[in-house]
């Protein structure tokens, strides 16, 4: 079953939903369109436009396809969603340089046991954030490295409550991966001073309390 998180944000595809490798792939419904936030492994790619007709939402819809970071479990499914869907990709330039190569250790690929092609990402940003109009939804997506030298979140505020999708908020931190423990701890810090009510995690739930995001940041600490 896919998940509700809020008004227009469910959870679509990750392991159960889609294949067992995905990393969670959540749905942001703005109105005349919609993005999706990652893209898993690729290997569920129909699962995943199922679930988005399961939410009620027309997949024609979804116009962007936000990649929170380089690793296959969230980026392989890329190039088939954007090939039938239309999608728009967006990533941070850091992310984009290490897709542009394709199989590079630091895509995680060999962790997996799969391959990675060499991705064109349409639309990059430098900074510290970046700010994406999905219609009626204003996602902000900030610079979060640390996990992976080009990894992102994303923030939604909607009916009184910031829900951020934190993927990967656990790390891991390892050298083949190019993780930097220090960058890893700062955007730790960044992230539990945005206050989030919700937190959607990159494969371990969805925290529903403000607390309790607070709380499961500070344990990586």
């Amino acid at each position: 079953m896919i998940e509700v998180i809020a008004r227009g944000i469910f959870q679509v595809g990750g392991e159960g939903l889609s294949s067992g490798g995905d990393a969670a792939i959540y749905l942001v419904d703005g109105g005349n369109e919609c993005a999706l936030i990652d893209a898993g492994t690729g290997e569920g790619g129909e699962y995943v436009i199922r679930n988005v007709e399961r939410a009620g939402v027309d997949p024609s819809r979804i116009k962007y396809l936000v990649i929170t970071h380089c690793h296959i479990d969230h980026a392989g499914g890329a190039p088939g969603l954007k090939e039938r869907l239309g999608l728009t990709t967006i990533c941070h330039e850091k992310c984009a340089e290490i897709l542009a190569i394709g199989n590079d250790p630091r895509t995680a690929a060999g962790w997996y046991g799969m391959k990675i092609p060499p991705m064109r990402i349409d639309v990059t940003f430098s900074g510290d954030e970046y700010i994406l109009q999905v219609a009626d939804a204003k996602l902000v997506l900030i610079f979060t490295p640390g996990h992976s030298p080009g990894s992102i979140c994303a923030y939604l505020d909607r009916d009184n409550e910031r829900v951020l999708f934190g993927q990967d908020v656990h790390g891991p931190i390892h050298p083949v991966l190019a993780s930097d423990p220090d960058l890893y701890r700062a955007s730790l810090k960044k992230l539990l001073a945005l206050k989030a009510d919700v937190l959607c995690e990159g494969h371990f739930g969805v925290y529903r309390r403000a607390e309790d995001v607070e709380a499961y940041i500070k344990s990586y600490l």
